[in-house]
């Protein structure tokens, strides 16, 4: 998988999304919303419940194998200009319009 990793991990939406990519589907399964996660140690708890459920596993699997993909490209890899970014892509603005 060729992946600029120095650039996704320079940019924090890229971390909300692997975030939202393991916490949600494990919410989700176990019927929980953010509320119910009160303590350090329910969370220790739910995760270890959620690592030993071969379909909470899979939907996580899922979930940040749809987050890394990039939808604007064949396959799995990065196109050749992002994968020349040193820094997060800025768009510029069309002022022309």
């Amino acid at each position: 998988m060729k992946i600029n990793w120095t650039v996704r991990i320079k940019n924090p939406l890229w971390w909300a999304q692997m975030v939202c990519a393991v916490v949600l589907p494990i919410l989700a399964y176990f019927g929980l919303a953010w509320e119910d996660m009160t303590s350090w140690v329910s969370i220790g708890d739910l995760l270890v419940r959620a690592v030993q459920n071969p379909v909470v596993v899979v939907s996580v699997l899922v979930s940040v194998f749809n987050a890394l993909t990039d939808p604007t490209t064949s396959g799995v890899n990065d196109s050749k200009l992002a994968m020349s970014y040193q820094v997060p892509h800025k768009d510029i603005p069309n002022t022309g319009r």
